[in-house]
């Protein structure tokens, strides 16, 4: 009986997050802003990715965007659209490029496969994916030239960690995701924004010693945990079902998010 119960809570989770799918899909046809689908080539690589730019006259800051473990969904690509409205030209990488039958990409997975695909990258080619990503962005006319990165839930933890591989980096805007190990700490040069869910224990235990090992290491690290919230909460807080807590989250984070971010 128990597991027949969690059989059907999982299926209720994968039924959500498709839904929320689905309305994030339909905002994103709706933007008025340019994005365009690129192929960047790296090492014999392949990596499609997405630039959404935004409505400016002047040069802009890249911000590198990392999906979370459903790969780069309708909604991670409506956030980064929401980047681009923000302000900033947004460069999203499909990591799951090539990974699917037939070479496909996060589309051409079903959730469950992809959050499994996702969990099984290899890190290395991942770094290789998103410094490949970043240099491409960099390169753009409409770029002034500094770079940052933001990750959430899988892509948070990628952010916090890809902040230990690239010097050049502004700064490292992590939701939700786990920190890197100790030892890496030290190779870390920008500032790392966290924000945290006051309902996400798996996450919220990392903190502690995460905070420790920062300010050993001398890094500057600031975190927010937002009570009542749960993991995944910019999703989940923009959901046409979204709770009280989760939406003031989500409001709350971008608040803070773009105060942190150069005008």
């Amino acid at each position: 009986m128990k597991r027949i119960l969690l059989s059907a809570l999982a299926l209720l989770i994968t039924a959500q997050i498709a839904a929320a799918q689905d309305w994030a899909k339909e905002r994103l046809a709706k933007s008025p802003r340019h994005r365009e689908w690129v192929t960047i080539q790296h090492n014999g690589r392949s990596v499609d990715t997405l630039i959404v730019y935004p409505e400016n006259k002047d040069k802009r800051p890249v911000v590198l965007v990392i999906h979370e473990i459903f790969g780069l969904s309708d909604w991670a690509q409506e956030l980064a659209d929401e980047v681009a409205e923000a302000g900033y030209v947004a460069v999203a990488p499909d990591l799951l490029t090539g990974m699917a039958a037939n070479g496909g990409r996060t589309k051409d997975f079903s959730i469950d496969a992809a959050m499994e695909a996702v969990s099984k990258l290899n890190q290395t080619q991942v770094t290789a994916d998103l410094n490949a990503a970043a240099d491409y962005g960099l390169k753009l006319p409409a770029s002034n030239g500094k770079l940052f990165v933001v990750g959430f839930c899988w892509g948070g933890g990628q952010s916090f960690r890809f902040a230990t591989t690239r010097s050049d980096l502004s700064a490292a805007f992590v939701f939700y995701g786990p920190p890197p190990s100790k030892e890496y700490l030290a190779t870390i040069k920008a500032p790392v924004y966290g924000f945290y869910a006051g309902n996400d224990a798996r996450i919220g235990a990392t903190l502690p010693d995460a905070i420790a090992n920062m300010k050993a290491a001398g890094k500057q690290f600031e975190p927010i945990t937002y009570d009542g919230a749960g993991h995944g909460f910019m999703r989940a807080g923009e959901a046409p079902d979204a709770t009280e807590a989760n939406k003031k989250a989500r409001e709350d984070s971008w608040t803070r998010w773009k105060s942190l971010l150069p005008k």
